[in-house]
């Protein structure tokens, strides 16, 4: 089993770990603020960074999971997850896995994505979140069906290459076939060669090299709404 000390995460070689997927909710939001900003320097988009807690708290969570913006928070522990609140979320069950981590992992930031106590009667301190995925409906008209369209998905640096990125897609994927959608889709940077070799490869995706996106954004967005 794994060993996750307090001064940096160090599991065990061959050790497994327990990994959840739950609903994210809005006291996550200091975990999910700093999750976007490693995003963003991770994409070479840190000029472009703006959230901050507040506005993530305004934002976020206002409307049932899954009819709007919706997040799922990936977090591993060395004990197994107990039945909390999160177990007991009408809207969403919680997938749990365990995980072969097969080498050490040292995570000097496990203190700060540290969970901390999720009910009255149980101590999280083992806890600790390792990604994330934002995603929301959309409705591609062609099939006059609803997709999902995943905004962001990110795996924090330490835990790469060891699954969790796919398990996250793989729960939209799974709550898009049990909901009846036609599809998930999302947009991949073309520098990052080795995601797109991973979502044709190693998941079947089409990547639709022929699309590309537009954006109205600042000043250009004000302007051309005022005409």
């Amino acid at each position: 089993m794994a060993s996750i000390s307090n001064g940096g995460n160090h599991v065990a070689k061959n050790s497994s770990v327990y990994a959840r997927i739950r609903l994210g909710e809005i006291s996550d939001v200091p975990h999910i603020h700093k999750l976007i900003y490693q995003l963003a320097v991770y994409e070479r988009f840190e000029h472009l960074f703006e959230a901050t807690e507040n506005s993530l708290s305004d934002t976020l969570f206002k409307s049932p999971p899954f009819q709007s913006v919706t997040c799922f928070i990936l977090e591993i522990s060395q004990h197994p997850f107990p039945q909390d609140k999160h177990s007991r979320n009408p809207n969403y069950t919680p997938i749990i896995k365990t995980v072969d981590l097969q080498e050490p992992i040292n995570d000097p930031d496990s203190n700060v994505f540290k969970v901390g106590n999720l009910d009255s009667d149980f101590d999280g301190h083992d806890i600790v979140v390792v990604g994330w995925v934002i995603f929301f409906p959309n409705y591609p008209a062609f099939l006059a069906k609803q997709g999902f369209h995943v905004d962001n998905l990110f795996v924090r640096e330490f835990y790469r290459g060891r699954g969790f990125g796919k398990m996250l897609l793989s729960a939209v994927a799974t709550h898009a076939v049990k909901l009846g959608f036609c599809r998930v889709d999302w947009i991949c940077l073309k520098w990052n060669e080795n995601a797109i070799k991973f979502y044709e490869e190693g998941i079947g995706a089409e990547v639709m090299n022929e699309w590309g996106v537009c954006r109205l954004v600042g000043k250009a967005l004000q302007a051309y709404g005022e005409n």
